[in-house]
């Protein structure tokens, strides 16, 4: 039987491993989503795009369930202090995601410009908007959120959604929405040919280029810039029942960087971030496809990975009250709710790997407009 404190650690990781998943999966039929209007041109053309990603899209959508579960089951205070603060944030994802389903399963009933057109642009949002907020989110967790417990553990959100559109925050976005835009880029010029493919590849490549100009910039302004980290100062027993107020937490600058003084290694993970997106830039642009996209998937685990290394124990720090921040140790479930999902998980996840990779196996290969024009009547 697991103990407490390396149960925590574990759940710090599986989280990890599913975010990166939900961005590799859902994120190159998101970034697919973001460039259909504008590799696209023309109703026939649109639909090869939208083909690629068609047969997988709702599958890919189990990770984003399936993270979204797990933070909720491993980590109810953050799950609740989140939803309470990015209130108005998280709906915005929500409507946006709305067009998915909708727009692939009704874009082609009806054959009408307008229509599709209009479908089109919905498929656009619902892939451009979730990952610019999910960034724009980071970045507020990165420079700190203002919420507070009272004694019974009651959170009080005291910002605004305006407070959430702030300069470095919506760099992240940035950082957030070009690596997506990427990665769908890779994945499209590996799925097409001919002229689709050429636009792909400019789209993939320049996003590549943004985002890791993004990604360092976000990262030198944190290291140099005003924004302060956090630490807990006080004695932490990670093996002890989840308090959020048994901590002594201050702010610093440079705080966010303490991790990779103690682990050099870690520098690999930024190192990564920028050198899987430059490498997925010169790769898709070369016509190396498959590469490209490897490249880009590991650039995304770089950037998460990142993230996730530098705030460490820190899951949501708060601004307002940093005592009450939410740390790895202080905001999980309890040892038995732990235990019998890291089980779960260990049965289950592989079966979603499974399935997912076979689906892309039998539907694998080129999408072209000869097979478009030869199936006018296609689901998509």
């Amino acid at each position: 039987m697991l103990d407490y404190s390396t149960l925590k650690l574990i759940w710090w990781l599986l989280v990890g491993v599913l975010l990166v998943g939900f961005a590799v999966m859902d994120g190159h039929d998101m970034g697919v989503g973001t460039l259909l209007p504008f590799v696209g041109r023309g109703d026939d053309e649109r639909r090869v795009v939208i083909n690629t990603v068609g047969p997988h899209w709702d599958g890919n959508q189990v990770w984003f369930i399936t993270g979204g579960g797990a933070i909720f089951a491993a980590w109810p205070l953050v799950y609740a202090t989140a939803f309470s603060g990015f209130y108005w944030a998280m709906l915005a994802v929500l409507w946006a995601l709305f067009f998915r389903p909708v727009g692939f399963d009704y874009r082609s009933k009806i054959h009408h410009a307008g229509w599709r057109s209009t479908w089109d642009w919905g498929l656009f949002i619902g892939g451009a908007v979730p990952p610019l907020i999910f960034g724009v989110a980071f970045g507020n967790l990165l420079q700190g959120v203002p919420f507070g417990f009272d004694e019974r553990l009651v959170s009080t959100y005291s910002g605004s959604f305006w407070q959430l559109l702030n300069p470095y925050a919506l760099l992240a976005g940035v950082v957030s929405s070009a690596m997506i835009t990427m990665h769908g880029g890779t994945y499209l010029a590996h799925r097409t040919e001919g002229a689709i493919q050429q636009r792909a590849v400019r789209g993939a490549v320049g996003a590549a280029l943004v985002m890791a100009a993004a990604f360092i910039g976000a990262g030198a302004w944190l290291r140099l810039g005003s924004i302060q980290g956090y630490a807990i100062t006080s004695a932490i027993d990670p093996g002890a029942a989840a308090d959020p107020l048994a901590k002594t937490v201050v702010r610093s600058a440079g705080a966010w960087f303490a991790n990779y003084g103690r682990a050099p290694l870690l520098w690999l993970l930024p190192a990564l971030g920028v050198g899987g997106a430059l490498a997925a830039a010169a790769l898709v642009a070369r016509r190396h496809t498959l590469a490209a996209f490897v490249a880009s998937a590991l650039a995304i685990t770089g950037v998460i990975g990142t993230a996730g290394a530098s705030m460490f124990p820190f899951v949501m720090p708060s601004s307002s009250m940093p005592d009450a921040s939410l740390t790895v140790w202080d905001s999980v479930s309890s040892r038995l709710t732990l235990s019998l999902m890291f089980w779960a998980t260990l049965i289950f996840m592989p079966l979603i790997v499974f399935y997912t990779s076979w689906a892309y196996r039998v539907m694998r290969g080129k999408v072209t407009l000869a097979q478009i024009r030869a199936n006018e009547h296609s689901a998509y």
